[in-house]
């Protein structure tokens, strides 16, 4: 908002985004596209990345908040992530699930039986009572790869999952960035705002001023009193936009904010559009994420082809039975032990296993057209980001020359209304044009920021690892470890204790 005749409009003291964004550099030869040229391009990005975010705090005052400050609050507040943790634990749990069918089943069995005998003995019936105790042990010796169709595909599944956790870790870091930035900009059209109170009410001062000496006309006055009570209105709607802001950003990082400090310097971006695109379909964890979900459905079709073959088991028992009978009142023990190998196959289940076949093929046929439309949205969502970054800063150019237009006619407005030679709706005007151009360039700066870390999450590098944000991070490969071998024993258990309250304090 402007300030008194001749002086330039003092800006929010808060505001700190950047007001010009230098171009950015020519596209890659096509001919230097490969794994070698993603891998070194990968390399680039992340260094200026974690330098920006270091300076970010190294700059930033001792109390300040910085961006990477609420990054890390959000991780670690986040119940989203919580909630997904513990899907990935359920789906390593489906490997030691897996694993089990193709090791030993053993249990007991206790019985009891009673019989009363249809003849009778010197008049008595004749009851038998028996008793026995079995130990049984069965296992699959072959299945025909059924049971490792199954083993792999549940593997699968779990890096499907993993991948699934990192792209919820990517959403609720950027959740964190447009929470930063929106509580950023909020203040700063607050302060612009309440700028414009001041201003305005030093107008409305004037006016009836001059229309206590006869300068203006009562009317005159009235605009500038509606012009303050308007500026007046906007405050409070600013204000209450921050709050609002406000309130988001205790919901993402578990506390309000403080003094957020300014934003850092933007990451890095790919040479080109098509470099960046290239690095995405290697890293977006939502191509890796249907990737794994193919791999486990094309071994689903061949679990399912296994079906039909047959299975070879082997098992061993012991039983000890006792038999009373009440005619001689006598008992007998009996021990016997048995082994076993059995083969079975299916030879007809009306149907079923055709069916199963069949719903297998369909699966994986949905697997494979999901992860091509995936990739086809990862593509999508990079240029979608990449061309709001070119809309910001050709926003940010053009209101620039705006606001240094709309600053010059206004001060020339106000300078020639001191002369009589314009209206005080003029000046009034002419302050709202300027003011109107200052909050488009606030949320302008603000679309830019955002717009490079919603690239950044397009292209599968908004992690807490690529960013470097320097704090412990959930191994999603511990508990696996733990149990992918289904434990059972003692030394097993208590090792898996161990992780389970390690995953609880990380948490």
């Amino acid at each position: 908002m402007a300030g008194s005749t001749g002086a330039t409009p003092s800006m929010p003291s808060r505001r700190s985004f950047p007001a010009s964004i230098a171009p950015r550099a020519s596209r890659f030869d096509r001919e230097q596209k490969g794994p070698e040229m993603i891998a070194k391009t990968l390399k680039t990005l992340r260094r200026p990345l974690f330098a920006a975010l270091l300076a970010g705090a190294l700059a930033a005052p001792a109390a300040a908040e910085t961006l990477a400050d609420t990054m890390v609050d959000a991780y670690r507040h986040s119940a989203l992530l919580d909630q997904n943790r513990a899907v990935l634990r359920a789906a390593d749990e489906d490997v030691a699930t897996a694993i089990s069918a193709l090791r030993p089943v053993v249990q007991w069995i206790l019985k009891q039986s009673f019989q009363r005998g249809d003849t009778t003995q010197n008049g008595f019936y004749i009851n038998t009572r028996q008793t026995s105790l079995a130990l049984q042990a069965q296992i699959t010796l072959y299945d025909f790869g059924r049971s490792q169709f199954a083993i792999d595909a549940a593997k699968e599944n779990v890096l499907a999952t993993r991948s699934a956790l990192v792209g919820v870790e990517q959403d609720v870091l950027l959740s964190a960035v447009q929470a930063y930035l929106n509580v950023r900009s909020a203040m700063e059209q607050v302060d612009l705002q309440e700028n414009s109170v001041r201003v305005l009410s030093q107008e409305e001062r004037a006016a009836k001023d001059r229309y206590e000496v006869g300068e203006i006309t009562l009317t005159d006055v009235s605009q500038a009193d509606a012009a303050v009570a308007a500026a007046r209105a906007s405050l409070a709607a600013a204000q209450g936009n921050l709050e609002v802001a406000r309130e988001t950003y205790q919901t993402v990082t578990g506390h309000m904010p403080k003094n957020l400090a300014a934003p850092p310097k933007p990451p890095k971006l790919p040479p080109s559009l098509d470099q960046a695109r290239m690095v995405a379909q290697k890293t977006h964890p939502g191509i890796a994420q249907a990737q794994h979900l193919t791999a486990a459905a094309e071994l689903g079709v061949s679990g399912a082809a296994a079906q039909r073959n047959p299975t070879i088991t082997g098992s061993v028992g012991v039983t000890s039975s006792r038999t009373h009978t009440s005619a001689t009142d006598r008992s007998q023990t009996t021990d016997v032990g048995v082994a076993s190998i059995d083969m079975s196959q299916t030879i007809y289940s009306g149907g079923a296993l055709s069916a199963a076949h069949r719903k297998a093929m369909a699966q994986r046929d949905s697997a494979r057209a999901q992860l091509l439309n995936t990739s086809r949205q990862v593509n999508q969502s990079v240029g979608t980001s990449w061309s709001r970054i070119d809309v910001a800063r050709a926003q940010i150019k053009a209101i620039s020359e705006q606001i240094a237009a709309a600053q010059q006619a206004y001060d020339g407005v106000r300078e020639e209304a001191t002369l009589g030679a314009r209206t005080t709706l003029d000046v009034l005007d002419a302050e709202q044009s300027l003011l109107v151009a200052r909050a488009n360039m606030i949320s302008a700066e603000v679309d830019l920021q955002l717009a490079y870390y919603q690239l950044l999450s397009s292209m599968g590098l908004l992690t807490v690892e690529n960013l470097k944000l320097g704090i412990p991070t959930y191994d999603p490969s511990a508990y696996y470890n733990a149990v992918r071998n289904a434990p059972y024993t003692s030394t097993q258990g208590k090792s898996l204790d161990r992780v389970l309250r390690a995953i609880g304090k990380s948490e």
